[in-house]
């Protein structure tokens, strides 16, 4: 994975919607520019990327290939979608935390949920905060 210094670049964002059903009328209007570094990093300096593998999260719309923003400086709470390092092993599920215990939850049922063991060593690396996916 490369890294690369910070720049802007800025593309135009229309002020019209489109529609996914019957056409409308075009809106002409361009509403400004819109930075993508801008609008999916919020943290610059605890925002990383990580390319998701594996079918666990398809129902929540993380396909194999896609690109994940995760930023380490928000809080994993309860039903957040994080990475967790999980004896070694980078995963992404969904955050499940009860009064007892404690889960990472797949999306497919296909895959079994992870419990939080004693003696098993979690690290949870960070928040997913969007989902780059290639149509």
């Amino acid at each position: 994975m490369k890294f690369v210094e910070s720049c802007e670049f800025q593309l135009p964002i229309y002020s019209c919607t489109v529609q996914a059903g019957f056409p409308s009328p075009a809106d002409d209007y361009m509403e400004g520019k819109l930075d993508l570094n801008e609008h999916l990093v919020k943290h610059p300096a605890a925002t990383f990327f990580v390319r998701a593998a594996g079918y666990s999260m398809i129902k929540a719309g993380i396909h194999p290939g896609d690109i994940l923003v995760v930023d380490r400086s928000l809080e994993a709470k309860h039903g957040k979608i994080v990475i967790a390092v999980v004896d070694g092993q980078l995963t992404v599920k969904r955050l499940h935390k009860s009064v007892q215990d404690t889960y990472l939850m797949p999306e497919n049922e296909e895959f079994e949920p992870i419990r939080f063991e004693e003696d098993s060593e979690v690290v949870i690396w960070g928040v997913v905060t969007n989902v780059l996916h290639e149509v």
